[in-house]
């Protein structure tokens, strides 16, 4: 071989390595794989729970699910006595609104953020929706997406921008918007779409008399402005009579229970004929008027892990107690939430998309992570089975945020998102604070809320 022959191979090979570094040529890393044996699979689909069932994880997604299948090499967990199901979403929520006992200091922080986002994974829910209430740093931070793609600890924060309310009326908050006009309305609306909202959220109630409630033509005028994006609607409400109109003008989300009166069978057929996803936060109905006396969880560890210092002390005083029950506005709560329960069992039973949302975080008193287990809890006592309850917080959610293709149900391809049990929730709701493991993307990332 000619010293002019091994010069040119010399120079080849240093060529292809200028053109494919060498990290180009590393081996692929092993696949990170995980096999839980012989659980009972709740999968969010609403079936009965498929017993003595074995789930293979491989790259933070579901491989296979079923019996006997072999662990090839993978890191095998016994889950004989657990269950599994789906992690929590949450489709209406709101974080870095409180801190502590009181909303009056700055909650909007990246520290408090995160922190809360950690708050919602220790209770199983790995995706949430924050509906309005959020703020530029989220954006131009990056941290709205930067959580999305899973680059940061807690639940996933998909967001609303920032939302809309009537001109002089609306939730005091810093960056919603208070349009007087379609023209406004409109401009605004195409403002929001720049951060690339799951959905926009506008407000239409008049909070019991006490503000105006927006008009109309201008939440007509923002359904159709969000359409032309591709951004379906939600609506926080109250009145049947507000429904009606939102339903016929186009509106995609009903954000809270419609809690006058019941509803009547002519709604009912509309929203199934156009796909319209209810969202009954039914545990915000409660907390408005149950701390008058004190619920049967009060001291549970469950829910008093989820408070912010200083809570407590302050629902459980007599004051506050005494402050509920003297209200002019406890029988009008009450009320609301009896109508709220029935009109959940009839639109269930319609056949509409119920989907899981609490309005946690807007309020120290209605806390995150615990709110979504008593939802659950709620909507079994509203007349739905546990199994129905599971699918709302699951998979119905999931498809609310429409991110059900990777989320909301444990089957093959699907994101390993999913939470391990003591105990069976099929058999009693109550079952799914019973938290042995949470796992997001395959990874476990929490014990639960009581675990340090």
């Amino acid at each position: 071989m000619s010293l002019i022959y091994i010069n040119a191979m010399k120079n080849y090979l240093l060529l292809l390595l200028a053109l494919f570094p060498l990290a180009a040529f590393q081996p692929t890393p092993p696949v990170k794989a995980i096999l839980l044996k012989d659980v009972t699979l709740i999968d969010g689909n609403g079936g009965a729970p498929a017993e003595h069932t074995d789930i293979l994880i491989k790259d933070g997604k579901i491989a296979a699910t079923g019996r006997n299948i072999p662990a090839g090499g993978a890191t095998v967990i016994d889950g004989k006595g657990k269950t599994v199901m789906p992690a929590i979403t949450s489709s209406h929520v709101h974080i870095g609104m409180m801190k502590g006992n009181d909303n009056n200091s700055d909650p909007y922080t990246r520290e408090n953020i995160l922190s809360q986002l950690k708050k919602y994974a220790d209770y199983g829910i790995t995706n949430i929706l924050v509906m309005g209430s959020d703020q530029p740093m989220l954006f131009t931070s990056g941290l709205r997406d930067s959580s999305v793609n899973g680059l940061l600890p807690g639940a996933r924060l998909f967001s609303a921008g920032y939302g809309f309310a009537a001109a002089q009326g609306g939730p005091p908050m810093k960056y919603v918007y208070h349009p007087a006009t379609v023209t406004q309305a409109t401009a605004q609306l195409d403002s929001v779409s720049l951060v690339k909202p799951t959905v926009i959220k506008m407000w239409v109630d008049d909070f019991g008399g006490s503000t105006p409630k927006m008009d109309p033509a201008i939440y007509k005028a923002l359904i159709t402005r969000a359409h032309t994006h591709h951004i379906p609607v939600a609506s926080h409400l109250y009145y049947l009579a507000d429904a009606k109109n939102l339903v016929a003008s186009g509106l995609d989300i009903i954000a809270h229970s419609i809690r006058d009166q019941e509803i009547d069978a002519a709604l009912l057929q509309q929203m199934k004929a156009k796909g319209i996803i209810y969202i009954p936060t039914l545990s915000l109905d409660e907390y408005a008027y149950i701390y008058a006396r004190k619920p049967e969880w009060i001291n549970d560890p469950f829910f008093k892990a989820s408070l912010e210092p200083g809570v407590y002390e302050m629902i459980t005083s007599p004051a506050y107690q005494d402050k509920l029950k003297n209200s002019p506005s406890y029988q009008r709560n009450l009320h609301a939430f009896e109508t709220a329960m029935k009109n959940v069992k009839r639109i269930a039973d319609a056949g509409i998309i119920v989907a899981l949302g609490t309005d946690s975080g807007a309020q120290p008193v209605r806390t995150q992570g615990f709110s979504e287990h008593l939802e659950m809890e709620l909507l079994v006592q509203a007349g739905l089975t546990p199994l129905q309850a599971i699918t709302i917080a699951t998979k119905n959610a999931a498809a609310a945020l429409k991110i059900d293709r990777h989320y909301g149900t444990i089957e093959k391809g699907k994101t390993a998102d999913l939470i391990i049990l003591d105990a069976n929730p099929a058999q009693d709701i109550k079952n799914t604070r019973k938290i042995a493991a949470v796992y997001k993307a395959g990874e476990e990332v929490s014990k639960g809320p009581l675990q340090p």
